[in-house]
């Protein structure tokens, strides 16, 4: 299965501002990747993703955490730009961007988590605060994927993957498994979908002097483009087979929909539940998506 959305075109072209002189946090704790972990009936498997570019709903956490050790062995605080996320490497930079209001920064992910159904990101608290979501709570995020992170004392990180314990839990299933189609369940649709282009690649501005914002997070804020309107969708699932893809919509039903779209010269077929203008309801179609068994199911952001 893939994990494909379709929001991936946001200028890298800027105007910043630098807003309350945040610094970087202190850089400590070690790199890695850790083995895989469950979490309810969801297991979560961390892994190198350098070409990380995902939407999604963020949330934040804040004094519950304040003093404790982040996953990596750092100290977590309110004012730190920092964030968990499920499955990235740590620490890594990532770029954090609010696509309700087009604010951007740059966060360094050292923990784990948001492990609240429908969430892709917990940032820190002053992170949510410089993206413009503190007093709501969650925004439409899109998260992309920049850099190792350095450590403490300024060293960089290392060149090549640390060595992980292997862990004896398997990603898929050691035995044989037999697979059938089934029959259409009604309010599902499977007819074959119309092919939507992709949204266009990133305009890249031409190198100026404020481009370290693009690697090191320095608690600058940019100003970027973001579509006039957004939706949220539950994604169950994204396949290079449309075969497949009607194969899971008729297993989930509920008015499963696929849609498809070229993304790399392929054509990825997408299911899924929606649209969705607010974010109540989007988690209540995520909920039923899980409850019939889609533990994979998230919610992403679209046009």
């Amino acid at each position: 299965m893939l994990a494909v959305t379709s929001l991936a075109a946001i200028t890298a072209a800027c105007a910043t501002s630098n807003e309350g002189g945040v610094s970087v946090p202190p850089n400590a704790g070690v790199y890695k990747i850790g083995k895989p972990y469950q979490v309810g009936d969801t297991w979560y498997y961390p892994r190198e993703q350098p070409d990380y570019d995902e939407t999604g709903i963020a949330s934040w956490y804040g004094p519950t955490f304040y003093g404790k050790r982040t996953a990596n062995g750092e100290i977590y605080t309110a004012q730190d730009l920092t964030a968990a996320h499920r499955t990235l490497p740590m620490p890594v930079n990532v770029r954090v961007t609010n696509l309700e209001n087009g604010r951007s920064i740059i966060v360094r992910v050292n923990d784990r988590g948001p492990f609240a159904k429908g969430r892709i990101i917990d940032l820190s608290e002053r992170a949510a605060e410089l993206l413009g979501y503190k007093q709501k709570g969650t925004a439409r995020v899109r998260v992309t994927f920049v850099s190792r992170a350095d450590l403490d004392g300024g060293r960089p990180p290392p060149d090549e993957t640390p060595p992980e314990i292997a862990s004896a839990v398997p990603a898929v299933p050691a035995g044989q498994v037999n697979g059938t189609d089934l029959p259409p369940v009604p309010g599902t649709v499977v007819a074959p979908p119309a092919v939507v282009a992709a949204l266009p690649q990133p305009v890249v501005a031409a190198p100026t002097a404020d481009d370290a914002v693009a690697t090191q997070p320095t608690g600058v804020v940019s100003e970027v483009p973001v579509p006039p309107v957004t939706r949220l969708y539950v994604q169950v699932g994204a396949f290079g087979s449309y075969d497949n893809a009607a194969r899971l919509a008729r297993r989930l039903g509920d008015g499963l929909k696929i849609s498809a779209i070229n993304q790399g010269g392929r054509t990825i077929y997408r299911v899924r539940l929606g649209p969705f203008d607010r974010t109540s309801d989007a988690d209540e179609a995520l909920a039923r998506m899980t409850d019939a068994g889609s533990n994979d199911a998230q919610i992403v952001v679209d046009r």
